[in-house]
C-alpha cells in the first residue's frame, strides 16, 4: 500500500475535490495525509484526517479586509496580480518549510499539491520526490496567459524568485504542471478541444457524498414549485455579490405566477427584499439540492458549475474574476448554459436568462446533461485514485515521468 500527502490551500473549492479523491484511495488501502488547513480539511474530510498544520489562521489579513473581500473588487490582470502577490506567494512562502517538515516526517510514495498551493510542486520537486498536480479548475490547462506575454514573463520570474527562497534553487519544473502527472477534474465536454500539455489526466469531478450540517433546510417548501432556480456566488464572493443577489431576488420575485420558486444563497445578508416565491438562506447544502434544481445562476466557479452540470442543470454563468471567464466561455460553448455580464446583470437580463434556460426548445438542458454524463462515465475520484496507484514504485524502484 502507498501513502498519499495531499497540499492544499485554506480553500474550499480546491479542497473538495481533493477530499474524494484521498476517500478513493483511503477506502483501497492506502495510508492518506494532508498538509494544508487543519479545521477545513477536517470539516470536509472528515474528523479523523490526519493534517499536518500548513497554513496561517488568516492568510493576509489586513484594514482592507479578506483577501476573498479585496480580490473580489480588482478585475482582469490587477486581479491576476493582487492574486499572486498579496496570497499565493506569501501562502507558499509560509506552507513551504511546514510542507517539507510534513514530507519528512510522513516519507510519503507520493505528493498530491494543488495547482495553486505551489509550494507543494516546489518542495516535492526538489526533495525528489514523485509529485502530482491537482488542478481543480481547468483555466490553468488552457494557458491564460498566452495572449499576455509581459503577465507571463513576469510569473515565471515571481515563481523563480519564490524557488530560489524556499528550495535554494531546487528543481526545475513548474510548480503548477508536475511532469509525473496532471489531475484535472473535468472532461473533453466542458473543456473543449484546447491542446493540452502532455500527461493532463482528464478524470472528471470528483463529486462524492460531502458532510453537511442539518441546517434545517426546508426541503418541503421545494414540493410545491413547478421548477426551481438555485442563485449562489459562493462565500467568497460575498462582499462583491449584493447588488446582483437582489437584482436576482427582484428578477426571480416577478416569476410567482409561473410556478418557479428560486432559492438565493446570500452568506453576508445583502438582500433586502424578496416574494413567497424566493427562499433566501446565508447556506444551502449544495449538492443535495442541485438534484432538485432546474437552472442554476452563478459566478461561473469550475467547482459549483460541474456539480450543477453532474446533475445535468443548465446555468446562467456571471463570471467576476480569476478562471471564472474561462469557465463561463466553456459553459456557453458547450451550449449548456448563457452569459451574463456580472456588472450589468439587471433583473431584467436575469429573468429573461432564466427563463431562456427554463425553456426546453432552447436545448440547455439537455446539453447540460451530455456533460454530465461525461462526468459519470469519465469517473471522477476513483479515476482519479488509479492514476495516482500507477505512480506507486515496485519495492526497490525509483519512479521518474514518463
Amino acid at each position: 500500500m502507498g501513502r498519499f500527502l495531499f497540499v492544499v490551500p485554506p480553500l474550499v473549492g480546491h479542497v473538495n475535490p481533493a477530499v474524494g479523491t484521498a476517500a478513493a484511495l483511503a477506502a483501497r488501502g492506502h495510508d492518506i495525509a494532508w498538509a494544508g488547513p487543519p479545521d477545513l480539511v477536517r470539516r470536509l474530510a472528515g474528523p479523523d484526517a490526519r493534517v499536518f498544520p500548513c497554513v496561517p489562521d488568516d492568510p493576509e489579513p489586513d484594514r482592507n479586509g479578506t483577501i476573498e473581500g479585496r480580490t473580489a473588487r480588482l478585475k482582469g490582470p490587477a486581479a491576476f496580480q493582487f492574486l499572486w502577490e498579496s496570497f499565493l506567494v506569501p501562502l507558499a512562502d509560509h506552507m513551504a518549510p511546514r510542507v517539507r517538515a510534513a514530507a519528512e516526517e510522513f516519507r510519503p510514495d507520493v505528493v498530491v499539491a494543488d495547482q495553486q498551493t505551489v509550494a507543494g510542486g516546489l518542495v516535492a520537486d526538489a526533495l525528489g520526490l514523485t509529485w502530482v498536480t491537482s488542478a481543480t479548475t481547468s483555466a490553468e490547462l488552457v494557458d491564460p496567459l498566452a495572449g499576455m506575454p509581459k503577465v507571463a514573463a513576469w510569473l515565471d520570474g515571481l515563481l523563480a524568485d519564490l524557488r530560489d527562497r524556499i528550495t535554494d534553487g531546487g528543481g526545475t519544473a513548474d510548480p503548477r504542471m508536475s511532469p509525473y502527472g496532471v489531475v484535472a477534474y473535468t472532461t473533453r465536454a466542458l473543456l473543449g478541444p484546447a491542446e493540452l500539455p502532455e500527461r493532463v489526466w482528464l478524470v472528471g469531478p470528483s463529486v462524492t457524498d460531502r458532510p453537511a450540517p442539518d441546517d434545517g433546510f426546508p426541503w418541503e417548501w421545494l414540493k410545491e414549485a413547478d421548477r426551481t432556480v438555485l442563485v449562489t456566488l459562493g462565500t467568497a464572493n460575498a462582499d462583491a455579490s449584493g447588488p446582483f443577489l437582489n437584482a436576482a431576488a427582484e428578477a426571480l420575485s416577478g416569476m410567482t405566477g409561473s410556478g418557479v420558486r428560486a432559492v438565493v444563497v446570500d452568506p453576508a445578508g445583502s438582500v433586502t427584499g424578496a416574494a413567497g416565491n424566493v427562499l433566501v438562506r446565508p447556506h444551502v447544502p449544495q449538492l443535495p439540492l442541485l438534484a432538485r434544481v432546474d437552472a442554476v445562476v452563478c459566478h461561473a466557479g469550475h467547482n459549483t458549475v460541474c456539480e450543477a452540470l453532474w446533475h445535468g442543470v443548465p446555468l446562467a454563468v456571471a463570471p467576476i474574476r480569476d478562471d471564472q471567464p474561462i469557465v463561463a466561455g466553456q459553459v456557453t460553448d458547450a451550449g449548456a448554459g448563457v452569459r451574463l455580464r456580472f456588472g450589468r446583470a439587471d433583473s431584467r437580463r436575469i429573468a429573461d436568462a432564466v427563463t431562456t434556460l427554463l425553456d426546453p426548445a432552447n436545448g440547455h438542458r439537455e446539453a447540460a446533461r451530455a456533460i454530465g454524463r461525461s462526468f459519470h462515465e469519465a469517473g471522477g475520484s476513483e479515476t482519479a485514485a488509479t492514476r495516482l496507484e500507477a505512480l506507486l514504485a515496485p519495492p526497490g524502484e525509483g519512479t521518474a515521468p514518463r
